[in-house]
C-alpha cells in the first residue's frame, strides 16, 4: 500500500473494530458512547468582530500583494525604460509585466470583495471598483507604449491604499514571487 493510503487504512480498520464491538456489546448506551468519541465537533461561526477583524487582514494582505506586484513588474521596468523598443529584455519585462496586472487586478478585486465584511472598509472601497474594473486593458495598452497604462495602474494602486488608510487598515507593499503570478 502506498505511503499515503496507509494511514487512512489504519484508521478505517480501527473506527470499524470499534463500532463493531460497541454492537456486539448489545447496549445501545455503548454504541453512543462510542459514537461520542468519534463525532467531529462542528464549527461554530464567528461572531461579527472576528468577520471584521478577518476581512481587514485581507484586505490588507489583498491589496498590499497587489501593490508590491505593480511596483516591482511594471512601475520599476517602466521607468528604467525596459518597456521602451528596442530596449535588452523588453519581450520579458512585458511577459512579467502582463503577468503582474493580471495578479494585481485580481488582488484587487478580492481585497474589494473582502472589504465588505468590514463597514468602515466597505464605504471606503464602494467608489474605487469602477476604477479597477477599468484595468483590463493594461496589457495590451503596455504593448503599444502608452505612458498612461502604467499610470492609471499606479493610481489605482494608491487610491486603494488611500482608502485603507482612511478606513484604519495601512496597506504595506508585498512582493510576491514570480511562481505566484502565474495562473493555476
Amino acid at each position: 500500500m502506498p505511503a499515503t493510503i496507509r494511514p487512512l487504512a489504519v484508521a478505517l480498520a480501527l473506527c470499524g473494530t470499534l463500532f463493531a464491538g460497541a454492537a456486539a456489546c448489545g447496549g445501545s448506551g455503548v454504541a453512543q458512547e462510542a459514537a461520542a468519541y468519534i463525532a467531529v465537533a462542528t464549527p461554530s461561526p464567528s461572531t461579527p468582530v472576528e468577520r471584521r477583524k478577518f476581512a481587514r487582514t485581507r484586505f490588507a494582505t489583498n491589496a498590499g500583494f497587489a501593490a508590491g506586484a505593480t511596483s516591482q513588474w511594471i512601475v520599476k521596468p517602466w521607468k528604467s525604460g525596459t518597456f521602451k523598443k528596442g530596449a535588452e529584455g523588453r519581450t520579458a519585462a512585458l511577459v512579467k509585466a502582463g503577468l503582474a496586472g493580471a495578479f494585481a487586478q485580481h488582488r484587487l478585486e478580492a481585497a474589494v470583495r473582502g472589504a465588505r465584511g468590514d463597514p468602515a472598509l466597505a464605504r471606503a472601497v464602494a467608489p474605487l471598483t469602477s476604477g479597477i474594473d477599468a484595468l483590463k486593458g493594461l496589457t495590451s495598452r503596455l504593448r503599444k507604449g502608452d505612458p498612461s497604462a502604467v499610470g492609471s495602474f499606479q493610481d489605482a494602486v494608491k487610491r486603494v491604499k488611500r482608502a485603507g488608510r482612511s478606513a484604519g487598515t495601512p496597506v504595506m507593499d508585498k512582493v510576491p514571487s514570480p511562481a505566484r503570478l502565474t495562473p493555476g
